[in-house]
């Protein structure tokens, strides 16, 4: 299914938000270099040195548990050499989006869920980009950003459409079993998925990453065999089997069967990824303090 036949509705919708944030330009200057074969790890940290808050933040991620290197990392050159061109794109984009909606606007217990979900959901794509290969090799680094940023419509309809999402909210209290996106669908209209692929598009984001946001619920909707969407609705259950409290257990739903055999896995590797993920999930700490979290 083509991005384009996302209802224009929701396009509308979205493209009426004023004050929408948007990615820093450091990240289109890196998305557009990086077209070239042989740009180079000092035309990227020259781009970087552009914006130094956010070479900040990249050197920050770098040394970060995130990674895990043996030896400290002490200029943003020195990071695009050890962990490459693209980890550094989605880092920059990770770091954008995680400040991008702090706004007095929502309640922090509401963004705090989110963040730490969303992080869970980045951290165990990038885990089963590692481990899954029966559909070739995914990109650790681009599955965590997708990862990262699946649900960030749900950013968008809580900090921008408030009378929506109250309207959704109302709901919710009255259906605590069905997915968050069929309870938008029916009282609102459209769902976050639907919004964050308009976002992610609005935004240039690359067309992976944008129909892995827009079809995270419906990963056979693409019409394709692109891994990305089905990867991302994977991580999102797992993310939750193992995250979710015991007061949201209720919400976590069952992994589509059309995902688990698109990439032949059975129940005791759900069980597998979600212990990983349990480990790794310990490296977030990094990206939590970004997010005002830390």
């Amino acid at each position: 299914m083509e991005l384009t036949a996302i209802d224009n509705k929701v396009k509308q919708v979205v493209s009426n938000i004023r004050n929408l944030p948007t990615p820093p330009i450091v990240f289109h200057q890196i998305q557009k270099v990086m077209s070239n074969p042989d740009v180079s790890a000092s035309q990227i940290a020259n781009i970087l040195a552009e914006d130094p808050a956010m070479s900040v933040k990249v050197l920050k991620l770098t040394n970060s548990a995130f990674y895990g290197l043996a030896r400290e990392v002490d200029s943003v050159k020195h990071a695009v050499v050890i962990v490459g061109i693209e980890a550094i794109k989605n880092l920059v984009l990770s770091a954008s989006v995680l400040g991008m909606f702090k706004t007095d606007q929502n309640d922090q217990e509401f963004q705090d869920r989110h963040w730490r979900h969303s992080l869970a959901t980045g951290f165990c794509c990038r885990l089963l980009a590692q481990k899954v290969r029966s559909r070739g090799f995914i990109n650790p680094d681009s599955a965590f950003s997708a990862g990262l940023l699946h649900d960030i419509g749900k950013m968008v309809i809580s900090c921008f459409l408030r009378d929506e999402f109250n309207q959704y909210l109302e709901e919710r209290q009255n259906d605590q079993i069905s997915p968050d996106f069929m309870v938008e669908q029916r009282t609102i209209g459209f769902d976050h998925a639907q919004v964050g692929g308009v976002l992610a598009l609005q935004w240039k984001l690359p067309q992976k990453l944008t129909e892995a946001i827009a079809f995270h619920h419906n990963p056979t909707k693409t019409g394709e065999e692109d891994p990305m969407p089905y990867l991302i609705s994977l991580g999102n259950f797992i993310a939750k089997k193992t995250l979710y409290t015991d007061e949201e257990k209720h919400l976590i739903g069952a992994v589509d069967s059309d995902v688990t055999e698109f990439f032949g896995l059975e129940e005791t590797d759900m069980e597998e990824f979600s212990g990983l993920l349990q480990e790794e999930y310990g490296q977030a700490e990094t990206f939590l303090q970004i997010a005002g979290m830390g």
